[in-house]
């Protein structure tokens, strides 16, 4: 794959499972796919469905995480996806029918979800609980991922103070931190200056 030999070979990638896993079709993501929908099949997509369709994005999500070398997955799932008897029931089946291979999956809930449900999900099925780190607590870890969505707009640049915060939640233990804002860039090195006890 291209970018896999246009990047340093010590550049790890991590990826994001593909929207049809973990989103239906109604939502406003699948506007940015040319992917057509069949007429009858919407019910087949998204929340982790015991559905070919779902399994198909799988396998497509699990060759491309090989082809760029990827160690950690992303399931990241939208406000709809909420804590429910048939959602846990599909997460199990889900995670259980998968081969590992050397995969660590991270899960973003990003519904109305209780702690206990969520770590104990995370617990039975070796997920690592994925957050914005500045606005809760992750419950459940091998190691942390973080995802900053920018608090109060896309538009926020952080600053040295919520960096700060940001580098005392991480502390010694392994972590991937992605910033998910317009000023992405700009955070992402005045963030890793701040690791290597430069300030900027």
């Amino acid at each position: 794959m291209k970018w896999r030999q246009a990047a340093p070979d010590d550049f790890e990638f991590t990826i994001k499972a593909w929207q049809l896993i973990t989103h239906p079709p109604s939502s406003p993501t699948y506007r940015q796919t040319t992917l057509p929908i069949p007429q009858g099949k919407e019910g087949c997509y998204g929340y982790f469905k015991p559905s070919d369709e779902v399994m198909e994005a799988w396998h497509k999500t699990r060759e491309i995480a090989q082809a760029v070398g990827a160690r950690i997955i992303v399931f990241q799932c939208p406000a709809s996806f909420v804590s429910s008897s048939e959602n846990t029931g599909n997460m199990r089946k889900f995670f259980q029918a998968l081969t590992r291979d050397d995969f660590l999956f991270a899960w973003e809930p990003r519904g109305q979800w209780g702690d206990q449900i969520i770590t104990d999900l995370c617990d039975e099925l070796g997920l690592i609980h994925c957050v914005d780190p500045l606005q809760r607590a992750t419950l459940y870890e091998t190691i942390n991922y973080f995802r900053l969505h920018s608090g109060p707009s896309y538009h926020h640049s952080y600053s040295i103070e919520e960096l700060q915060h940001l580098r005392q939640v991480i502390a010694d233990k392994e972590s991937y931190v992605l910033f998910n804002n317009i000023a992405m860039y700009d955070d992402a090195q005045k963030f890793v200056s701040l690791l290597q006890g430069e300030t900027r």
